[in-house]
């Protein structure tokens, strides 16, 4: 008698069933990796040179006069030349519940129009309820142009002559 026999399937071989069962794992592997990466890219800073949270080269010494107060819009800080020529890098938050804080040139002072807070030139409480004067950054000057550090806010109580910046 001619009987066919099933074919033993050697331990090498893989099964179909198999087969699709690693290709599933494979492409689930796959997708757990590219949004992993993906959530990853998310979370970190991006920060490029200019804006806020890196180095923002602000200008040259001389383009800003004494006694002057100068924004500075993506850096969200003003740039504040001191009557005797020193630099501050004030942080545009009022320290009482984080408005953002403009300078009133025909005033010479920053109004918070939240809750009316004021500050002076070097960022001193002129009016509470702001608890303490503003925040700065980090000034260098180097090859005669002021650059201002927007990556670490320094918290401060009150105004010191050790935080102004010369040239």
């Amino acid at each position: 008698m001619n009987q066919s026999t099933p074919e033993t399937k050697s331990p090498t071989e893989t099964s179909r069933r198999d087969f699709i069962k690693m290709a599933w794992t494979g492409l689930g592997a796959l997708v757990v990796l590219e949004a992993g990466g993906m959530a990853v890219t998310f979370l970190l800073p991006r920060v490029t040179a200019g804006e806020f949270g890196g180095i923002i080269v602000a200008g040259a010494v001389d383009s800003f006069p004494p006694n002057s107060v100068t924004p500075f819009t993506q850096g969200r800080f003003y740039l504040s030349r001191l009557a005797d020529g020193g630099f501050l890098a004030l942080y545009r938050k009022c320290t009482h519940l984080g408005c953002t804080v403009p300078w009133e040139q025909p005033l010479n002072k920053f109004l918070c129009p939240c809750h009316a807070s004021a500050f002076d030139a070097k960022g001193d409480v002129l009016n509470p309820p702001a608890p303490r004067a503003l925040d700065l950054f980090l000034v260098t000057i180097e090859d005669g142009q002021v650059k201002v550090d927007t990556g670490t806010i320094q918290r401060r109580d009150k105004f010191d002559p050790s935080q102004v910046v010369y040239p």
